[in-house]
């Protein structure tokens, strides 16, 4: 009969004491020698179940200082309004955004489908990556319809709200129209830029968000990292 290896029952049992806020974020775990005497292991084993933990970014190593919680799994709402910066503030966490491209091309077939385009009508691209207190939450992909929205570029390097640039190209409000969940695996620049290991959970959103007349305005994926984020679906 095949027995899970040790350091996966440790790092196991680690990871649902996190969840279950016996070390709150930002707390010192137990050194390498205390754990080791407590799950009568060696501290090999233990070193081995807390580089698993640190791959899936629920632990931080810092020379000198101990292994300390990088946080807590992320309630997430995907309701037809939610704001990333107020869902994440709402926790008491700081939410952050980076910009990695904003680029004008031709729009392909489904992003046309998505957008109510032409194919090849021109869009905006933007991608980044969304974190709760330093710690990657999602990497996302929005569409724009370009000929609507020609400042929408300079907008966002001036401020990385997606919502604050909307607003400052004319649209005033926007709401979500349609959401598709899949499950997925990390590939290797996706888990790159989650700080996960190659083939770790994912979940991939799909989203069209539209204005106030029913027109849409963001054709949008987001990868979220699935051991940091709780997906909720609601009316909000």
């Amino acid at each position: 009969m095949t027995r899970t290896a040790i350091w996966k029952e440790i790092a196991a049992t680690l990871e649902g004491e996190i969840a279950r806020g016996h070390f709150p974020s930002a707390t010192r775990l137990p050194t390498e020698a205390a754990l080791a005497a407590r799950f009568g292991v060696n501290r090999h084993t233990v070193r081995h179940a807390l580089a698993d933990l640190s791959a899936r970014g629920l632990v931080l190593a810092r020379r000198g200082a101990g292994v300390f919680v990088t946080g807590r799994a992320t309630e997430y709402p995907l309701g037809r309004r939610v704001r990333f910066h107020q869902a994440i503030s709402a926790q008491g966490q700081t939410p952050a955004r980076q910009i990695t491209r904003i680029e004008t091309r031709p729009c392909d077939g489904e992003e046309a489908a998505a957008l109510g385009l032409a194919v090849a009508d021109p869009v905006h691209v933007v991608e980044g990556v969304s974190a709760a207190d330093g710690q990657p939450l999602a990497a996302f992909r929005s569409v724009f319809p370009a000929a609507r929205l020609p400042d929408l570029p300079q907008a966002l390097r001036a401020d990385p709200s997606i919502t604050a640039a909307l607003r400052a190209c004319g649209v005033a409000d926007y709401t979500r129209a349609s959401t598709r969940l899949t499950a997925k695996l990390a590939r290797p620049m996706l888990a790159l830029t989650l700080r996960l290991p190659e083939g770790a959970p994912v979940l991939r959103s799909v989203a069209v968000n539209v204005d106030l007349a029913g027109q849409p305005v963001e054709f949008g994926t987001t990868w979220f990292a699935g051991d940091r984020v709780t997906l909720s679906v609601g009316p909000g």
